[in-house]
């Protein structure tokens, strides 16, 4: 019995010895370096099949949204309008020579002569001071006031013109008009009623001076003969006031380069213009 007992112990322990190697080696097994196969999940492992994700909806993509636009801010300040420089004022006049005419020391002789011829009409007149403004242009060196137009006619108001218009106008009134008042209306030229001489301004509607800025110009607005009638430069006088008038503007144009008057334009419905114009070679212009 004691034989069998050893024997049994002995074989216990060689199984155990077996069971430990056994161990070992299932252990080295189960290392990474051993195991050719990444290890299952617990599903694989139990045998039971994995459901499948459920399918994710496509995506839509929705456009972008535009931005919403910004009002601008408004400026601290309200904007101003550029400055006018200082010395802009009104458009400048085209240049004319005799806007740089002055006086000299002594008068010339020409301007001698003309007052000699002046008094020999009988024409009544004052010396007046020199006109000249430079930022305008206007200018009459020797300017006179004329106070009548001859021996028995009278000029109102007092018109200030250069000599060689003011003697111009004297014997166009003698020469001219004085005989057309005796033809078309028996009756002598009394007076003339001028509507303006020297005026320093431009030609309305432009950048040119006026040929009023040189004494060199004169308006007339009606006359008065010695009967006591008036007749009145206008669009549309009287049928015996007509031929006056039309006998007297048509022979206006030669003495006098600029002849305008009604039915030219609105601004010489109710005048004669009378100029001398320097015109190229001497022409005129009459409407």
């Amino acid at each position: 019995p004691q034989d069998m007992e050893n024997r049994a112990q002995k074989s216990g322990q060689g199984k155990s010895r077996l069971d430990s190697d056994d161990d070992f080696l299932n252990q080295e097994k189960s290392h990474p370096k051993w195991d050719a196969h990444p290890p299952r999940s617990k599903g694989a492992q139990s045998g039971a099949r994995a459901e499948p994700d459920p399918q994710t909806p496509e995506i839509v993509p929705t456009p972008t949204e535009k931005p919403a636009e910004l009002e601008p801010e408004p400026p601290e300040t309200a904007p101003q309008p550029p400055e006018k420089p200082a010395d802009a004022g009104e458009e400048k006049m085209l240049p004319d020579p005799r806007s740089a005419d002055v006086p000299a020391d002594e008068m010339p002789a020409e301007e001698t002569a003309c007052r000699e011829r002046l008094r020999t009409l009988g024409v009544e007149f004052e010396e007046h001071k020199a006109e000249h403004d430079a930022q305008i242009g206007c200018s009459i060196p020797y300017p006179i006031v004329l106070k009548t137009l001859g021996k028995s006619i009278s000029v109102s108001p007092g018109t200030e013109l250069n000599c060689p218009m003011a003697e111009a106008t004297a014997r166009f009134m003698a020469d001219v008009v004085q005989p057309t008042a005796k033809a078309e209306r028996g009756a002598d030229l009394k007076a003339v009623n001028q509507a303006s001489a020297f005026v320093c301004r431009p030609r309305n509607g432009t950048r040119k001076l006026s040929e009023h800025a040189f004494g060199n110009a004169v308006d007339i607005a009606s006359f008065n003969l010695s009967d006591g009638s008036r007749i009145e430069v206008g669009p549309a006088p009287p049928e015996k006031d007509a031929k006056f008038l039309d006998a007297v503007r048509k022979a206006a144009c030669g003495p006098f380069k600029t002849v305008l008057g009604p039915g030219a334009d609105a601004d010489h419905a109710l005048h004669f213009h009378l100029d001398l114009e320097p015109r190229r070679h001497g022409g005129t212009f009459c409407q």
